[in-house]
């Protein structure tokens, strides 16, 4: 009998009651599931099914444990954990990815044929402009990680011009890819539409400067599903405000949920959604982890 921890918050298990310990079931494992609010010994657990939104926050006594099972895509919440000595697993999640893919794209189409136009008329004016085709709209993604190559890919097969970036080297077929410092200027220079998919590192904290928005073509979208920090906010906001940046569209925030009175809220070049592009789902995420 193998003993699984489900180290997550209450309120989680409501979506994982009943489909973890189905996939774990259909994976041919014979398993113990637990609850943090169960009585168990610490050294017998095998593997601890984690959300970083735990209340573990100390892996010592789990002496036996062969892994930790990561819910989320992020994690920049435990890594630095020192007791943590276990293995980490990190959830590349088929169904996140379809999430992630499906709200870039949408979002992109939404940029790209100017929808916000007429979804936001409030008068009759007939004002009929043809947007361009795809193949003449650049589009530039930061980050080719899973989600990264998995959006670039499928924008490119709606026919869009695609630049993608990564700090080191990556090829990716039909898809222009740039790395280094060089590379990323020459990336921002041609993104009409900029997409940020980045992990948050050091190197990558305020990537998107005062003096690489400056980089980018006049009235460039910005849209950012990856990590709220890659964005310093001061300099984006001046961005919007000069008209550099046409629009920001932005999922992911430095705090979360995004305070009440942040300027983002009131900006009329702004959208804002509530962290959803890219969350994980309980059906394809037991999979993942089984």
């Amino acid at each position: 009998m193998t003993n699984v921890l489900f180290a997550a918050p209450d309120k989680d298990w409501a979506e994982y009651e009943q489909v973890l310990p189905e996939a774990i079931s259909a994976a041919g494992i014979d398993a113990n599931i637990i609850r943090l609010h169960d009585t168990f010994d610490p050294s017998e657990i095998d593997y601890i099914v984690y959300a970083p939104t735990s209340p573990v926050k100390d892996f010592t006594p789990f002496t036996n444990c062969k892994a930790v099972l990561n819910l989320w895509a992020g994690v920049e919440a435990i890594i630095g954990n020192e007791t943590l000595t276990q293995p980490l697993t990190r959830m590349v999640d088929f169904g996140l990815t379809e999430g992630m893919v499906e709200w870039c794209v949408g979002h992109t189409l939404r940029h790209h044929l100017g929808m916000d136009a007429d979804i936001k008329r409030t008068d009759t004016t007939w004002d009929f402009r043809s947007p361009p085709l795809a193949r003449d709209r650049k589009v530039t993604v930061l980050g080719l990680g899973e989600l990264g190559r998995a959006v670039a890919t499928a924008l490119r097969r709606l026919n869009f011009d695609v630049i993608g970036w990564s700090r080191t080297p990556k090829a990716l077929k039909k898809v222009r890819c740039l790395s280094g410092e060089a590379g990323l200027r020459v990336a921002l220079e041609s993104a009409e539409i900029l997409i940020l998919l980045l992990p948050l590192t050091g190197e990558t904290e305020n990537i998107l400067n005062a003096e690489n928005l400056a980089q980018l073509p006049e009235g460039a979208v910005v849209i950012n599903p990856g990590r709220g920090p890659l964005i310093d906010d001061d300099a984006l906001l001046a961005a919007l405000n000069s008209g550099r940046v046409g629009h920001a569209t932005l999922d992911v925030f430095r705090v979360e949920p995004l305070p009440s009175d942040h300027p983002y809220w009131a900006h009329p070049n702004v959208t804002v959604t509530p962290h959803l592009a890219s969350d994980t789902r309980a059906p394809s995420a037991a999979t993942v982890v089984s």
